[in-house]
């Protein structure tokens, strides 16, 4: 029981049912029904078949692909609860889309991380949880409280138990760099940096490798992969470069358009990641590995619930 004396349910939308079931069943409790329909016009429909009337409550729902379909379900989700009286909502976002838009780049470009972050609030949500924010600012566009828990410390654990000799984990690019030393700080090893460039949006370039990768297994450490372009043409150059197997991890495995392809067809021996985002049957092959995080995000629920620091989760 919180110490608010309230109870507390969980919903979800549709973008990742599997995930939100590993949490309620990771929490002892029932995810709780919603009818969401579709009217002939595309338009989505909501209703809560439970009463939520001063109760805290939690909406799993990650924006992955499809995403403005994932999205509106979850604005629509955090307004029909807000207009039932839920003392509080919780928005559990998995998956945060719309975040490489995190900052203008150039004149006239967007910040769609800040766009959600609005929508989201505006929608009713009291604070948010999340995992692997593509950037740290972007908990700053809320005027709402955001726990941002990190995927590493269940990734790293699972490199740790292959005991791998020779290690030496690499960022894909300069933006990474942090992620890449918090990753090797938890396997007591040295970094190394990819430095590439980036013409457009999902293209890159390899431009140079800083660090020493000649004989060494390394791990290419991200947040997220999409069109993988950027890992398999890190996993190209180290390979060039005297590395001996290659192993690749991520919290979101996004793996759209020619992702598949090149993934299967690159020098990467696995491919580690997570269930942020779920993995269609074809998406699903054999470099790669799945790891839940349905017991951190149970965890960091139940912290939430009883005004625990969350914090001490990483």
């Amino acid at each position: 029981m919180s110490p608010r004396g309230n109870d507390f349910k969980i919903f979800a939308g549709n973008a990742n049912l599997d995930l939100a079931q590993k949490i309620c069943d990771y929490l002892k409790t029932d995810l709780l029904s919603s009818k969401v329909r579709r009217f002939s016009d595309g338009e989505i429909g909501v209703q809560i078949t439970e009463s939520v009337r001063g109760d805290d409550v939690f909406v799993i729902q990650p924006t992955c692909p499809p995403v403005n379909e994932n999205l509106m379900e979850l604005l629509i989700m955090v307004d029909a609860l807000k207009r039932a009286s839920a003392r509080e909502i919780t928005a559990v976002v998995p998956y945060y889309g719309y975040a490489r838009q995190d900052r203008k780049a150039k004149p006239r470009d967007p910040v769609t991380a800040k766009l959600i972050a609005n929508l989201l609030t505006q929608a009713g949500a009291d604070r948010m949880l999340a995992i692997d924010l593509h950037a740290g600012q972007i908990q700053g566009f809320f005027d709402i409280p955001v726990d941002n828990l990190f995927g590493a410390p269940i990734l790293a654990n699972y490199f740790l138990e292959k005991n791998l000799d020779d290690i030496i984990v690499v960022a894909p690019d300069i933006g990474g760099v942090k992620r890449a030393r918090d990753f090797a700080e938890k396997l007591n090893t040295s970094i190394a940096i990819i430095d590439k460039r980036r013409p457009e949006a999902n293209v890159s370039e390899v431009m140079n490798i800083i660090g020493d990768v000649q004989d060494k297994n390394v791990i290419l450490v991200d947040d997220m992969i999409d069109t993988a372009g950027t890992i398999t043409n890190a996993a190209a150059a180290l390979k060039e470069h005297g590395a001996k197997d290659i192993f690749a991890t991520c919290t979101h495995p996004l793996f759209s358009g020619p992702a598949i392809d090149r993934l299967k067809n690159s020098a990467i021996n696995e491919l580690v990641v997570t269930d942020t985002i779920p993995l269609a049957e074809e998406k699903n092959f054999d470099k790669v590995t799945i790891l839940s995080v349905a017991p951190l995000m149970a965890k960091g629920i139940e912290r939430i619930y009883n005004d625990q620091s969350v914090s001490v989760l990483f």
